[in-house]
């Protein structure tokens, strides 16, 4: 008798466990809950591009001063402040388009030339 009663509570207490990992599985595959976990991801993946971006920017500051100092170029006051760029050619005036009406001409080849 006990070992039938060992048994019979072992079995039940298998399926409770496998019957409530199912369940947490197909929560987690709902569409609500994959759109919930991309955005997370993209977030993550966001945030270490940042890192990354923020990364290069302070290598680039500290790579033109090591130059500027090397070559005896004065550094810009603040690293923060875009560098102005310089164009070859400057429009004075946005140009203006004109458009000029053509004549129709039909790309029918069917018909008598």
């Amino acid at each position: 008798m006990f070992r039938r009663t060992f048994w019979f509570t072992a079995g039940a207490a298998a399926g409770v466990w496998a019957t409530t990992k199912v369940n947490r599985k197909l929560r987690q595959l709902t569409p609500e809950s994959l759109a919930a976990q991309a955005a997370d991801k993209a977030i993550e993946t966001g945030h270490k591009l940042k890192d990354f971006a923020l990364d290069v920017r302070a290598g680039m500051v500290r790579r033109e001063a090591e130059l500027g100092g090397a070559l005896g170029l004065q550094a810009p006051a603040d690293p923060e402040l875009p560098v102005q760029r310089l164009y070859a050619v400057e429009a004075s005036e946005p140009a203006v388009t004109t458009y000029r009406k053509l004549p129709y001409k039909s790309n029918n080849r069917n018909e008598d030339h």
